[in-house]
């Protein structure tokens, strides 16, 4: 089973996030995106195995506990992981947060928008 490559948790629930010309950008209306970069994204946070101890562990630390919503949205979330799959805790610098389910290809556009 393959990424979501949706906002899975928060603000833009089930929004599609696409990779254009190696931009990572979430759909927010029909004409209308939202990329992803240092201009309008404040912090970020990847949310892992590798990156986390427990559900728990998680839900109490920065910026993905303040994300996830609840302990029930943290074990979903933590628990998707798998090869290939990213989810990333994101803060906008206007305050909005999202939680995205991303594939590998939008995980390095990502990436290389926010370096």
């Amino acid at each position: 089973m393959g990424a979501k490559n949706k906002v899975i948790s928060g603000d833009y629930l089930n929004k599609p996030v696409v990779s254009v010309s190696g931009k990572a950008l979430i759909g927010v209306g029909m004409f209308k995106q939202l990329e992803l970069n240092k201009t309008n994204v404040m912090d970020y946070e990847v949310v892992d195995q590798e990156s986390r101890k427990s559900a728990a562990s998680a839900v109490g630390r920065g910026l993905a506990g303040s994300l996830l919503l609840g302990p029930v949205g943290a074990l979903a979330g933590l628990s998707a992981k798998s090869k290939g799959i990213h989810i990333i805790a994101i803060q906008f610098k206007d305050g909005k947060k999202s939680l995205i389910e991303v594939d590998d290809k939008k995980y390095k556009a990502i990436m290389k928008s926010l370096f």
